[in-house]
C-alpha cells in the first residue's frame, strides 16, 4: 500500500511539474537575465549606465518574484526527487540478511556487515 500510495503522490507532483514547467523555464530566463545585469552593472563606469542598469534589474526581478507558479513546480520537482529516494531506500530494505538465530558466533557480524552495505 505504501508503494501505491507513493506512486500516486510522484504521479500528482509530475503532473504539476509538467503544468509549471512554463513558468519555470521563465524563471530560469529571469535568472539569468539577473545574471547579466549585474555582470554589466558591474562593468558600467557611468552612473547613467548604473541607473539604467539596476532599472532593467528592479524590471527583471519583478518578473521573477511575480512568477509564483514556478515556486510551485520547483516544490514539485523537490517532492518527486523525495519519492524517488524513498522508492529507492525501499527497494535496498529488501536486500538486507538477517540471520537465523543460531549459535554461530558471527551471526551479529554478518548482520552488521549486511547494514553496513547498504550505506
Amino acid at each position: 500500500m505504501k508503494k501505491f500510495m507513493l506512486f500516486i503522490a510522484g504521479l500528482i507532483a509530475l503532473f504539476v511539474l509538467l503544468a509549471n514547467l512554463g513558468p519555470m523555464i521563465l524563471l530560469g530566463v529571469s535568472v539569468w537575465l539577473l545574471y547579466i545585469v549585474f555582470k554589466q552593472f558591474i562593468k558600467s563606469d557611468s552612473t547613467a549606465g548604473k541607473i539604467g542598469w539596476v532599472i532593467a534589474g528592479l524590471l527583471i526581478l519583478s518578473i521573477a518574484f511575480a512568477n509564483i507558479y514556478a515556486v510551485i513546480g520547483v516544490g514539485a520537482a523537490y517532492v518527486l526527487y523525495v519519492i524517488y529516494k524513498q522508492w529507492q531506500d525501499e527497494k535496498h530494505d529488501d536486500d538486507i540478511i538477517v540471520p537465523s538465530k543460531t549459535e554461530d558466533p558471527f551471526t551479529n557480524f554478518e548482520k552488521q556487515w549486511a547494514e553496513m552495505k547498504n550505506y
